[in-house]
This record gives C-alpha cells, sequence and structure tokens, in this order.
C-alpha cells in the first residue's frame, strides 16, 4: 500500500480549516502508486484528494504545481492544484510538502482490458499534452535521465544477490549498447514520463483525468510515447500490434512523428524498459521503508519486456519494428510542416 505518512488529527483539522472544507468526515490511504503517500478526503463540501510528496523538494513541488496549473489553463485534463484562503498551494506535513487536489470522478482500467477508442483516445491526449507543452517554457529538470539510471545502476548493482549474475550482465550489455546508440538530437518538451494505465481515469469512453505528474519533465518525446507503448501495448506476455496501431492513431492524429523519431523508436522501448527495471530494482533493494509497507512492484515485468527488444526471446517484436520502419509517412509529414509555416 503506497500510504508512507500518517496524517496527524491536528494536521486534518487545519487542513478543513485553511481550505474552507467544514468537519473532515474521512481521510483514507489510496494504495494506487509507489512513491507518494495518497489520501481521500471526505469532507461536506465533497471529495478531495491531499497528496504528500514523500521525496520532492519544496522546490519540485512548486515546479510540479506550476506545470499543472499552465496545462489546466490549457483545458488539459491533468490534475487541479487548489489553494487555501492565504493562497498557498501546499504546506508542510510531518517535514514533506502535502497539497490538495478536486477529486477526479472516474475508473481506472487494466491495461489489458483497454478497448481500442481508448488507447486511441490516450494516443491523442498524450499528443495534446506534448502539443500544449511546447508553449511551457520553464525547465523542469529530468530525474530520469539516462545518465541517472546508469548512475542509479551503479548504485544498486553491488546490493543485488549472487542468483541475478545473469541479469546483471544483461544490464551492464543494455547499458553499454544505449550510451553509444540513444539518440539525444531528438523534439523534446513536457512529458509526462509514467504513462501507466493507472494514471488515467475514464468515464465510459470520455477520458476524464491524466494522474500522477511525478515524473513529468522536459524530455523527449519519444520516450514519453515508448513507455506508453511499454505500459499499454504489452498483454500476455507480448506486444500487441494492434494495440500499438490503436495507440499510434491517435497519437499522430494530433502530432505527426519526424522520420529520425521513427529511427530511434525501438531504443527509446530499450530504454525504457531498461529505466523501469532498474528504478524498481532500486526501490525494492535500496528503498528504506519497513518490508510491511515496501510497495513491490516486480522488476521482471520490464525485464521480460528488455529481453524481447533485445530479441533474446520471442514476443512479437518483430512484428512492431515492422510498423516502426514503416510507419512513417513523407506526404502526411510535409503536409504538417507546411500548416506549420502557414501558422507562422
Amino acid at each position: 500500500m503506497a500510504v508512507y505518512s500518517e496524517l496527524p488529527k491536528p494536521f486534518l483539522e487545519q487542513l478543513g480549516e485553511d481550505y474552507n472544507l467544514g468537519r473532515i468526515a474521512g481521510a483514507a490511504g489510496i494504495p494506487q502508486g509507489s512513491v507518494n503517500s495518497n489520501y481521500l478526503i471526505e469532507t461536506a463540501k465533497g471529495r478531495f484528494l491531499l497528496r504528500v510528496d514523500e521525496v520532492k523538494t519544496e522546490g519540485e513541488v512548486k515546479r510540479e504545481i506550476d506545470l499543472l496549473a499552465f496545462l489546466r489553463k490549457h483545458t488539459f485534463p491533468c490534475p487541479h492544484p487548489l489553494q487555501d484562503r492565504t493562497g498557498r498551494y501546499w504546506r508542510e506535513c510531518e517535514g514533506k510538502c502535502a497539497s490538495l487536489y478536486r477529486y477526479h470522478e472516474g475508473r481506472m482500467v487494466a491495461a489489458e482490458r483497454l478497448r481500442p477508442s481508448q488507447l486511441e483516445t490516450i494516443g491523442r491526449t498524450l499528443g495534446d499534452l506534448h502539443v500544449i507543452g511546447k508553449g511551457y517554457k520553464k525547465g523542469i529538470d529530468n530525474r530520469f535521465s539516462f545518465e541517472r539510471i546508469a548512475d542509479l545502476y551503479l548504485n544498486v548493482r553491488g546490493r543485488l544477490p549472487n542468483y541475478f549474475r545473469k541479469i546483471t550482465r544483461t544490464l551492464e550489455d543494455e547499458v553499454d549498447y544505449l550510451t553509444r546508440y540513444l539518440e539525444g538530437k531528438l523534439p523534446k518538451g513536457v512529458i509526462h514520463g509514467d504513462l501507466f494505465a493507472d494514471n488515467v481515469l475514464f468515464r465510459g469512453e470520455k477520458l476524464t483525468a491524466v494522474l500522477d505528474f511525478d515524473a513529468a519533465c522536459r524530455g523527449k518525446f519519444i520516450f514519453d510515447l515508448a513507455t506508453a507503448v511499454n505500459a499499454l501495448c504489452f498483454v500476455g506476455g507480448q506486444y500487441s500490434l494492434d494495440r500499438f496501431r490503436y495507440l499510434m492513431r491517435g497519437y499522430e492524429s494530433v502530432r505527426t512523428l519526424s522520420l529520425a523519431e521513427w529511427d530511434a523508436f525501438p531504443n527509446e522501448l530499450r530504454y525504457s524498459s531498461l529505466r523501469f527495471t532498474i528504478t524498481r530494482l532500486h526501490d525494492f533493494f535500496l528503498h528504506p521503508l519497513n518490508n510491511n509497507r515496501r510497495v513491490d512492484k516486480d522488476f521482471r515485468e520490464f525485464y521480460d519486456r528488455l529481453r524481447i527488444l533485445r530479441r533474446e526471446r520471442e514476443g512479437g517484436m518483430e512484428a512492431l519494428l515492422m510498423a516502426m520502419a514503416t510507419g512513417y509517412d513523407y506526404r502526411k509529414y510535409q503536409k504538417v510542416k507546411a500548416n506549420e509555416r502557414l501558422k507562422a
């Protein structure tokens, strides 16, 4: 359960008063997520979400809230941070930053249960984020850049048990490969960085919110898209070409990938798989939490993807590679560039 911080009663009483919520009837921990503590707050004025940031500094929290305010101004369906009566967006809770958000109606749909129309909607929404985010000029540090993930692996490698030797050889080889072949000069802007099925809410076919901007930063659009593919288009132990096509149809209805991005797609899939393999290993072996409250996200989910992407086992990768190799439409791209010149 992703609830690491308890809410003292005086804190809740002050929260109700400062936000003019009236009496707080309940504060229940939400099990989803693995980094922050989240609570559903029940009040006389409705439901709210309280988040306690477990790892971010006050400056990082401020930058995330500023980004959310920008996106909401442009009607993007993201969390809505609330100000208290003094204009503050966050407050201290046990030495950490706590912020209050409006509660979004909707439900999470498991990745394997997402319908084609919902996958297309997610793709289109991610494209909207990338286009809207081009107007956000403030920098947001990328905590999960390749260089930082490589350093993170060096930190965790010595803590892995002996029976992980085959895994460590694979990860070391992959770090070496990506050091040489990962492309840095690709279109960048605001990315979500963690677009999993449990970070999207639906009411029927309508997407009501994209949640959890904890990993949002300035990064490569194609990495963001690769992460969505890894999270949403991998079912039953293999990649689904149909799911990939639905997701891409939605995305490219908003933003067309360049040829360089299509070329880089396979390596970005590999890096996304490596990133989540390493961060999950790190969280398990180095996260200083009581075992009874540890969130165990299985690193093997993404290690298996990585092995498929490295062609070490079967898993639908060949069909995906063929789709990427033929996905670039010169006519469509030239039309988009012509429209951009007209708007300029």
